[in-house]
């Protein structure tokens, strides 16, 4: 038996999945850090596979292709961020309380799922997978943006400023945590939803 045939015996076994430490989580995780350090385009298969210590047949045994680490990647962040606008509490109330529960709670989901809403946001519509994720921001952004829109109509919000600028504006205080917010330093990643909203819906409101 060769050395391949081994590392292929050993990958396909039922009772090692891959490289003990290495379940589909701990792939995914390392997949999606490597990902962003060198971007999805620039990250090869054996790239991945040396990163982890694993043959590419141990890896596959996880995943069919780098396309599906960055679907599964890209749907934990697209998948919670729609699970906030899906929430009663986005479509029940005042249009302003709406607006901030979901300011709130993207903000959560960020926190959450940083590498994989890091991973999101660098995106740029190169294959299906990414297609497809952008398609799906522009709808949540668009219900985001009806969401201003509502709560300027109730008198809660400025009008002055247009939906859909305000709610890029939004959106862009709080995509910018991905570039300075690391877990267990100085911030606290559980009010920092609330912070957020606080300085940004003061600025908007009428009164």
């Amino acid at each position: 038996m060769t050395a391949a045939d081994s590392a292929t015996t050993t990958a396909d076994a039922p009772a090692r999945r891959g490289r003990p430490g290495y379940d589909r989580d701990g792939i995914l995780a390392v997949a999606v850090q490597l990902f962003n350090e060198q971007g999805y385009d620039a990250t090869s298969v054996s790239d991945l596979a040396r990163r982890l210590g694993l043959a590419k047949s141990a890896l596959y045994h996880h995943f069919s292709s780098k396309e599906e680490l960055l679907s599964v990647a890209l749907e934990a962040a697209l998948g919670g961020l729609e699970a906030v606008l899906d929430d009663p509490r986005a479509s029940a109330g005042a249009a302003s309380d709406r607006l901030r529960f979901v300011l709130t709670g993207a903000t959560d989901v960020l926190v959450a799922q940083l590498p994989s809403v890091t991973l999101l946001l660098r995106v740029r519509g190169n294959g299906p997978v990414e297609q497809a994720a952008l398609e799906r921001r522009r709808v949540f952004d668009h219900r985001v943006t009806d969401l201003v829109a509502a709560a300027q109509a109730e008198g809660d919000v400025r009008d002055d400023v247009d939906a859909a600028v305000a709610a890029r504006l939004l959106f862009g205080m709080i995509n910018s945590v991905v570039e300075w917010y690391r877990p267990g330093g100085g911030v606290d990643g559980g009010r920092l939803g609330a912070d957020i909203v606080r300085i940004a819906l003061d600025g908007l409101r009428t009164s």
